[in-house]
């Protein structure tokens, strides 16, 4: 499967976030986020097979898959698959428009999975079938930038019933205070979260 990057660091985002965990970056996406701060990972890649990439992880306990959009390459499941048997913790992040009904139903498996919002301009290529398949343990994350994605993010919430975890988080990661508020004020059933990794290290790849 191709491969943009593989490197350690904590996780930046939603319910895990602070963990010390292994990141698996795929190549390509199927999208092209107005605000997508992973273009790079949208081309090119290494061609590894999963033992070469379970090789890598052996030492680590708390694995993300991530991208660009993991679930576009077939290996995919049978790399979830062995880092299952190993006994490993995955955090899948995908981008909302593909089918996840294939991916392993696992106690061990966290999916987090997007809901694009206007600002996105992808917010029409979502697969909402796909809230079926959310477990209590997955989390839905919506990148907000303005109200209208405030807006957007509301009517979604109310009529899509889940019972999963829910994150709102801003277009940036960091500027957080705004859209806690807001939150507030609309007394939503959220997770209010910056992306950690940036409020440590910055806009940078690899952390």
């Amino acid at each position: 499967m191709k491969i943009c990057e593989m490197f350690r660091s904590v996780q930046g985002e939603g319910i895990t976030m602070g963990s010390v965990t292994f990141f698996i970056r795929t190549a390509g996406c199927n999208l092209s986020c107005s605000w997508c701060d992973t273009k790079y990972s949208h081309k090119g890649g290494e061609e590894l097979s999963v033992r070469e990439i379970t090789e890598r992880t052996k030492d680590d306990r708390n694995i993300c898959i991530t991208g660009g959009e993991p679930l576009l390459q077939d290996d995919v499941y049978d790399l979830m698959d062995a880092l299952l048997k190993e006994g490993k913790k995955i955090v899948l992040e995908t981008n909302g428009s593909v089918d996840i009904s294939g991916v392993p139903a696992s106690k061990d498996l966290i999916i987090s999975m997007d809901i694009k919002c206007p600002s996105s301009g992808m917010d029409g290529k979502m697969l909402k079938s796909n809230i079926r398949y959310m477990k209590s343990t997955d989390q839905l994350k919506f990148v907000i930038a303005d109200r209208s994605d405030m807006e957007y993010a509301g009517s979604f919430i109310s009529s899509h019933e889940t019972e999963c975890n829910i994150i709102l988080s801003p277009v940036g990661g960091t500027d957080i205070r705004s859209l806690a508020e807001e939150a507030v004020e609309r007394k939503m059933n959220v997770r209010v979260l910056p992306q950690l990794h940036k409020m440590i290290w910055g806009n940078k790849r690899a952390v």
